[in-house]
């Protein structure tokens, strides 16, 4: 029996293959496979750091310059497009799915480990630690997923990496260097994710045991934890983004919230909000130094930089495909200013306040929780046993993990389904099994033959050429705002001239008039069909193909063309909201209806164009040759070829 699947064999097929063998490699030659993973991450270490480096400050400062020109005015979607999630909602889920795990792992543990490690002050600890928890993330997160948005919403390519490079690949995307694309994509996010994985293991059977749940800290423990949760994230991601996984974010923001106002509420109160203060005035004031900073004039720190600043480098790149994804589903409709200030500016805010509320509190007791820094997954649960009602509060932690847990791997599992079919959507139910047993045998595999460190390895060796990746994405989606600017900005002939004085009487009745549907229905097919019919009637003459589409509401003409996307230029019926206002204004007696009904022109790129309902049959003529003279322009034009030449 044929089995159903929406998986593209190019892309499934090696990325499995490439899986199944780093996974028996792992099993059966543990100790092998551990010491070459070790000596190519090292390798990476010694000669890539600073590629790392200037990347990640490059995206940086490449999301800053977007929002800050003239494309952040560009929707992700057509013009006329809402978002589909409420703001709280898109930042919920972002959230929880960016990087919540490692705010738990990490909140208490990586100011400490700072401190003791460089032997350095309070401050200098948490500075570091909020570099590695800033802009920089967000910035590769969110170049990744605004690119992937732009391309799928805006000209509806499939919403995958591949899209992104269509400006310089063209048809090829559908090709051999599209599958590459997301093939690399796909094993990037796999152990993107497995090293998660393993992070939240650790820290719940940390937390699992401290509470007497558990009787040890081990692999064995943390290979049932991993079954369990991601089994759950199964389910999850099976019952679909909008219902698993929105509920499930926008819990987990609310509970993570809530443990953190436990902890400010426990210490001093006033201390901690002037830490937060200070943190965003450290953390700025140092931004630009530590952004291109290698310690190649003090090489004494490189293996602690290898360790930390380059790891989180590369790990959040190995999240990118994975993240970006999921924030580029989750983003039409908002324009590309809105999306670079709400992916930059909010999670790291709130990144710098819990690092101000947990760091900043934790290192208060640096001589008591100094003693845990080699197990880093216990210090949060040592440190919440410092404070008052201590066991209410690791259960609460637990849930926070046990929820950014099945969180990062529902939306993994439904990352990877739409990577693994070149972004089509609603994959099959065995497919998401097959993701969540793919991701137990990664991780569990790779713990058992080295621990944490062999899926980190993995993770650094993914991330480096998918670095480049993302710097090549950067000019292909500049590339493609530049043109789309140029475009959607073409001035049209100046020869139409709308209105003159002949048809005044009417154009006031109009005016005065609320248009209904039934008007609207009169007004398509006395005036826009015959003027439509006209031109079809000449073109037929000269041998064009071009035919009229009606449907429900909306007519069209479309003159078809064999290698450039077709002309057209259609008018729908658009409903209208009245302003209050207006209605409560007893000098506008004739606006008493709560709806009027216009008739909207659109085009070929989809955007919606402006109200015609007063112009007459010749009028739509003239209007209808317009474009057509601009579109003929804009085909004549080399430049323009990413829009014109039909990508399908």
């Amino acid at each position: 029996m044929k089995i159903k699947t929406s998986f593209l064999p190019a892309v499934f097929i090696p990325s499995i293959i490439f899986i199944v063998i780093l996974v028996s490699l792992s099993v059966f030659l543990p100790t092998q496979t551990s010491e070459y993973l070790t000596y190519l991450k090292g390798l990476i270490f010694a000669n890539f750091s600073w590629f790392f480096i200037l990347s990640v400050s490059f995206f940086v400062a490449f999301m800053l310059m977007l929002a800050l020109s003239k494309f952040g005015d560009i929707k992700l979607g057509k013009d006329d497009d809402e978002p589909s999630f409420s703001f709280f909602s898109w930042l919920s889920m972002l959230f929880a799915t960016g990087m919540g795990v490692g705010l738990m792992y990490f909140g208490v543990a990586e100011p400490l480990i700072h401190k003791q490690a460089l032997n350095s002050s309070d401050k200098e600890a948490l500075v570091h630690t909020l570099f590695h928890w800033g802009i920089h993330p967000w910035a590769i997160y969110g170049v990744c997923a605004l690119a992937m948005a732009y391309f799928g919403f805006r000209y509806k390519m499939p919403l995958t990496l591949r899209s992104a490079f269509y400006p310089f690949l063209k048809n090829k995307i559908y090709g051999f260097w599209g599958n590459v694309i997301d093939i690399l994509a796909l094993i990037v996010t796999v152990f993107g994710i497995s090293t998660t994985l393993g992070y939240s293991a650790s820290s719940l059977n940390a937390g699992l045991f401290k509470l007497g749940f558990l009787n040890d800290i081990s692999f064995n423990e943390q290979v049932l934890i991993i079954l369990i949760v991601v089994s759950l994230s199964t389910i999850s991601a099976i019952t679909g983004v909008k219902k698993g996984l929105k509920v499930l974010s926008e819990l987990n923001l609310v509970l993570a919230f809530l443990l953190m106002l436990f902890v400010l509420f426990c210490g001093d109160l006033v201390n901690l909000l002037s830490n937060f203060s200070s943190n965003l005035g450290i953390y700025f004031s140092n931004l630009v130094e530590l952004s291109f900073k290698t310690y190649v004039y003090d090489k004494s720190y490189i293996p602690w930089f290898n360790s930390w600043t380059i790891f989180y480098w590369a790990w959040w790149l190995s999240w990118a495909p994975f993240v970006g994804f999921f924030i580029a589903k989750i983003s039409r409709g908002r324009t590309i200013r809105e999306f670079i200030f709400g992916v930059l500016i909010v999670p790291t805010t709130f990144n710098i306040l819990w690092f101000s509320v947990f760091g900043n509190f934790a290192l208060e007791f640096s001589d008591k929780l100094g003693a845990f820094t080699n197990s880093t997954e216990r210090l949060l649960f040592e440190f919440l046993e410092l404070l008052p009602l201590s066991n209410i509060s690791a259960i609460l932690a637990l849930i926070v993990l046990l929820l950014f847990f099945i969180t990062s791997a529902d939306s993994g599992i439904f990352v990877l389904n739409s990577l693994a079919s070149a972004g089509k959507e609603k994959p099959y139910k065995w497919q998401s099994v097959l993701w969540g047993i793919s991701l137990i045998a990664i991780a569990v595999s790779l713990s058992y033959s080295g621990g944490l460190d062999s899926i980190l390895s993995v993770t650094m060796i993914v991330a480096l050429p998918f670095a480049l990746m993302l710097v090549l994405m950067c000019a292909s989606l500049l590339k493609g705002l530049i043109v789309d600017s140029r475009y959607f900005g073409a001035k049209v002939s100046k020869a139409s001239v709308y209105w003159n004085g002949d048809f005044w009487e009417q154009r006031l009745e109009l005016i005065l008039k609320q248009t209904q549907i039934k008007d609207m229905k009169i007004f398509l097919q006395d005036f826009v069909r015959p003027a439509m019919a006209k031109i079809k009637a000449k073109l037929d003459e000269q041998g064009l193909s071009s035919f009229i589409e009606e449907n429900k509401g909306s007519i069209q003409l479309i003159i078809k063309k064999e290698l450039s996307k077709d002309f057209i230029y259609g008018v729908k019926i658009i409903k209208h909201e009245v302003n209050k206002t207006l209605l409560d204004d007893e000098n506008l007696p004739n606006v008493s209806k709560e709806f009027e009904y216009r008739p909207m022109t659109f085009f070929g790129d989809d955007r919606l164009g402006y109200d015609i309902k007063y112009l007459n049959e010749k009028e739509i003529i003239v209007d209808i040759l317009k474009h057509y003279e601009r579109y003929l322009n804009l085909l004549d034009d080399s430049d323009n070829e990413i829009f014109t030449i039909d990508s399908k």
